[in-house]
């Protein structure tokens, strides 16, 4: 297996390397000027692939770095995790050049489509062995072996496997895969976009509801703000004091001058008139 830190330092300069390189916006990371990463057509990175396959050297380190923009775009998932970009990156390489190696040739699909399962789960990997949450280490084996499988399916079936084929394939219980992948899963932050249009970001919390909030109860709230609202000001302060302050009757009578009986009737008219304006 190629060393990347190598590979990154041959990359570094070399652009007479690569004759088909184009100008975009120039990105700094890991001493790679990444404006200057090769585009090959899908014919010519076939070509090398198998070249690099029959054990041209040369091919194989051409295709790695010709598909260095598929670490860029799965380092970007990553951002804000506290993990610096170029870290992130050498990390993301070493799952590259694993699915170069692991790529078979005979399956009908893209490479990118079998290479960005494989960079994630590695960069995954990372933040998960030196996260502050502790994952115990067999729960880690399992979740490995789990993505491991989930991919061989994939390739097997052309469509993503269910939990419990992994599980099948695995020889273990369905619970035990879903746990071990749950617990490798990455945070996710309930301001995490998930929609975005021209005018308006849906996040994470937008799609957050309580069940015990129903639309019935919210009608209830509206309305009795509004019926607390035709209140007089002093049945106002009294339920405020006694159902958000939570006094008790003789400490409202003493607080508006006024004896605990009449904190009692006028409490007791007060509600009756609530009552009647929310089920009105």
């Amino acid at each position: 297996m190629s060393n990347p830190s190598v590979l990154f330092e041959r990359a570094a300069g070399r652009t007479d390397y690569f004759p088909e390189v184009i100008s975009l916006q120039k990105v700094e990371i890991t001493n790679i000027d990444t404006s200057r990463l090769p585009r090959l057509k899908p014919e010519e990175m076939r070509a090398l692939l198998i070249k690099a396959k029959s054990g041209d050297s040369e091919a194989r380190e051409r295709f790695i770095y010709s598909n260095l923009r598929l670490v860029l775009s799965v380092v970007q998932r990553f951002a804000g995790r506290g993990e610096l970009a170029d870290d992130l990156f050498q990390v993301g390489c070493i799952g590259l050049i694993k699915s170069v190696d692991g790529f078979d040739l005979k399956q009908n699909v893209r490479f990118s489509t079998y290479a960005v399962p494989m960079i994630a789960g590695e960069i995954r990997r990372h933040l998960r062995d030196y996260s502050a949450v502790r994952v115990p280490r067999s729960m880690r084996d399992t979740a490995y072996r789990a993505m491991q499988a989930k991919l061989r399916l994939t390739d097997a079936l052309s469509r993503e496997p269910t939990v419990g084929e992994i599980a099948k394939e695995l020889g273990i219980p369905e619970a035990d895969v879903v746990f071990a992948l749950d617990a490798i899963s990455d945070p996710v932050s309930l301001y995490d976009p998930v929609f975005n249009t021209d005018d308006d970001t849906l996040c994470v919390l937008d799609q957050i509801c309580d069940p015990k909030d129903s639309e019935a109860k919210r009608i209830d709230a509206i309305a009795l703000r509004e019926g607390i609202s035709h209140l007089g000001e002093r049945d106002r302060k009294i339920l405020n004091l006694r159902y958000f302050a939570c006094r008790t009757q003789v400490e409202v009578s003493k607080e508006i001058g006024i004896s605990q009986a009449q904190v009692s009737r006028l409490e007791k008219n007060a509600l009756k008139q609530l009552e009647k304006y929310v089920r009105s």
